[in-house]
């Protein structure tokens, strides 16, 4: 069995198999119509270059609502395995608060305490159970504020409701709110400095088939490992691999490199030349010679 290669030494091909976009997601469509899009694209890319291989999948990372823009990680092909990984990662929006009334002059303090762990129960709309639950706002800025607008940066956990912690402030300041415009502008690890729109993509996915030029998809297309950068990893032997890639546990005997992380905690498993092999949890400890050290989550080969 061939393990994937380094991932700076990928060709195309295997870029848009095990790949991730950072897209610019526009106003209007879901953000699965995007998702759609971008596959249907990278699939027809493939078949026209003869490339033996297609994808028959893509998912983004965290659903954007159509009227929303923004940070919309889209993965490709294999790589939508790691949609579990967004889940760990912290998320940055730039939103509008339209107030009812005039913002009141103690509006930044009021907004102020916020910050921290709050309290939410997720919207009627929304895919998820109605349950109350917490979630933390690391940070929460009042950027501008004039006449019945504010205009928040909200740095937060990931799950965290912004059009219902809009309506929140509102009650808060005494004059009833809603979320106006909002922008996603981070999801951990990517952020707004690497954006692209869905037609750069596919100008891209054109200069590889019709000028020979791969080099505008290289600068576009991250390899999926992109995805695992804020995860702990873990080093295991090449035979290792072979043997998760049967769905074997990460023994203490394969791993090489642990990191200074508690037990419990959800980790990546690398090969040496830095090719993901699998997402786990860390359950014991490398320095014996015997016993499972990470227990599989998703296999990546």
């Amino acid at each position: 069995m061939a393990l994937r290669g380094p991932p700076d030494d990928r060709s195309p091909a295997e870029l848009l198999t095990f790949g991730v976009v950072n897209l610019d997601k526009p106003p209007g469509p879901s953000s699965h119509q995007v998702s759609g899009w971008i596959r249907d694209a990278v699939d027809d890319s493939l078949e026209r270059a003869d490339a033996g291989t297609t994808i028959d999948r893509a998912a983004h990372a965290g659903t954007l609502d159509p009227k929303v823009t923004g940070c919309l990680p889209v993965m490709l092909g294999d790589a939508t395995r790691l949609a579990q990984a967004f889940l760990e990662g912290e998320k940055e929006y730039v939103a509008v608060l339209e107030t009812h009334a005039t913002v009141p002059a103690d509006a930044e303090s009021v907004i102020g305490e916020f910050e921290g762990p709050i309290y939410q129960k997720p919207p009627r709309k929304s895919a998820v159970s109605r349950r109350l639950r917490v979630r933390e706002l690391y940070d929460l800025e009042v950027l501008e504020a004039a006449d019945r607008q504010v205009l928040l940066r909200i740095r937060c956990e990931s799950g965290t409701y912004v059009r219902k912690l809009c309506h929140d402030i509102g009650l808060a300041l005494g004059t009833g709110g809603h979320m106006g415009h909002l922008r996603r502008t981070a999801t951990e690890p990517f952020d707004d400095s690497t954006l692209c729109t869905a037609e750069d993509f596919v100008d891209a996915l054109a200069f590889w088939l019709e000028d020979d030029d791969p080099e505008p998809l290289f600068e576009l297309v991250s390899p999926g490992e992109r995805i695992l950068e804020h995860i702990p990893s873990v080093v295991i032997a090449d035979s290792a691999a072979r043997e998760v890639a049967e769905g074997a546990p990460v023994y203490a005997p394969g791993v090489l490199e642990v990191p200074d992380a508690d037990r419990g905690s959800l980790v990546t498993c690398y090969t040496q030349n830095g090719a993901a092999v699998c997402l786990g949890t860390l359950v014991g400890d490398a320095s014996s010679e015997s016993g499972t050290v990470v227990e599989l989550e998703r296999v990546l080969v």
